[in-house]
């Protein structure tokens, strides 16, 4: 599975055969077919695999080197501007990826992308629910969370398109300068 799920966010679902898999791997075939019995459930896999590595990987280096939940949402962003860089452009959100090329060609797929999507934006709004006064209360922090994940799915595919962080960076300079403006708002209600 940790071979499939690299080799996904490496060359893209529909460039990855199941041989691939197996060599990277260095398994027997028959491994692979006896939990997997089509590459269709191995994207399956691979894709709960992430909605249970989105914690560890994702947010909780965050989460551990922030005190400051507002300050916490930007370095969960950081994180994925140090993974740009780290790859060269060449990788992104995984998930962002396999959803822009499953489609609708797998429904289960596309129904776990969206779960993987929910916990993102599961952790970012338990990011601004621990903000407490620091937003205006009528701010659904869900949505608020929702924009966060579109900002940095959107920042993120404009920094592979123009091989650039300029267009990463000024997305997140933008949502800093919006949520500055909410708890302004909010400070001065006080």
């Amino acid at each position: 599975m940790e071979a499939a799920r690299e080799l996904f966010w490496e060359k893209g679902f529909e460039a990855t055969s199941l041989g691939d898999v197996v060599k990277r791997a260095k398994a027997n075939p028959g491994s692979l077919y006896y939990f997997c019995k089509t590459k269709e459930d191995l994207l399956l896999a691979v894709l709960e695999r992430y909605r249970e590595l989105v914690w560890p990987v994702v947010m909780e280096p965050a989460f551990n080197a922030v005190d400051d939940p507002m300050v916490r949402i930007f370095a969960v962003l950081e994180g994925y501007r140090q993974g740009l860089m780290a790859t060269d452009f060449a990788r992104g959100c995984p998930i962002g990826s396999l959803s822009l090329e499953i489609g609708e060609a797998f429904p289960s797929a596309r129904e776990k992308i969206a779960a993987n999507f929910d916990g993102w934006v599961g952790w970012v709004k338990k990011c601004f629910d621990e903000a407490g006064d620091q937003l205006p209360p009528e701010v659904d922090r869900a949505a608020l969370a929702r924009f966060v994940l579109t900002v940095m799915e959107g920042a993120v595919m404009q920094a592979r398109a123009y091989h650039s962080l300029a267009p990463f960076d000024s997305a997140v300079e933008i949502l800093r300068d919006y949520l500055a403006r909410l708890v302004t708002e909010a400070e001065a209600r006080t």
